[in-house]
């Protein structure tokens, strides 16, 4: 797969199918991720890979909390800046709009979109579920290197016929997943990602995020 094909055809997948994925696989993405950018070659992300029965318990563990959320344990980090200005916060409510519409679940039902921000915790029925964690000391610099091995471990996916879900809401269970990964008191949680075959049919995988015209984010100077 062309890498502007993987780029263009991965989106944030909330419906997987039962497929199993190998271990051999997930190494290797994980492996030709590592070759992601990174500021003095720290190499500061950490991964954590979770399939089968020790991916059931920790489901298991968290399903009867579910009436904690949405805030559950509380982020570690902030997600959202507060306030969230304009444009991103009509950016955010838009999206928001789209993932509820796409599954008939209307604004007011709150119970409705509780269930659904719930199916996170599930990693939406994916066969596989990643940890990232990175060293408390680290900084905006290493954040941003974490994201760009994150973002190759989504590309990758692509050329093995997979889909992901980056998930920064694991950060409201940061307690007890750390707990059940054993994390030393130095790492700390930063998101989860689901992998695994997307169930193509499911409606609420029929729609796509918009993203902003270049002419809105971008300058040009310089060119003939």
């Amino acid at each position: 797969m062309h890498i502007r094909e993987a780029v263009e055809s991965r989106y944030s997948c909330r419906a997987f199918l039962p497929k199993p994925v190998s271990e051999k696989i997930v190494r290797e993405i994980l492996q030709s991720a590592a070759r992601a950018p990174s500021g003095g070659n720290l190499q500061p992300w950490v991964a954590h890979v979770l399939a089968g029965k020790r991916l059931e318990e920790l489901r298991a563990l968290i399903r009867p909390r579910l009436n904690e959320l949405p805030h559950a344990e509380g982020g570690e980090y902030q997600v959202y800046p507060v306030p969230l200005k304009e444009p991103y916060k009509a950016r955010r409510f838009k999206v928001g709009e789209l993932l509820y519409d796409s599954i008939d679940i209307p604004r007011e039902d709150r119970s409705g979109r509780y269930k659904q921000f719930a199916r996170n915790f599930e990693f939406f029925g994916a066969p596989v579920g990643i940890f990232f964690s990175l060293d408390r000391t680290m900084g905006p610099p290493q954040w941003q290197d974490l994201g760009m091995h994150i973002q190759s471990v989504l590309l990758l996916a692509r050329g093995y016929g997979l889909h992901t879900c980056a998930q920064e809401a694991w950060t409201y269970w940061h307690k007890t997943v750390s707990r059940f990964l054993d994390l030393p008191p130095e790492l700390m949680l930063f998101c989860g990602v689901a992998l695994g075959y997307a169930d193509e049919a499911a409606p609420i995988n029929q729609w796509r995020a918009p993203r902003a015209d270049v002419t809105e984010f971008a300058t040009f100077q310089g060119f003939d």
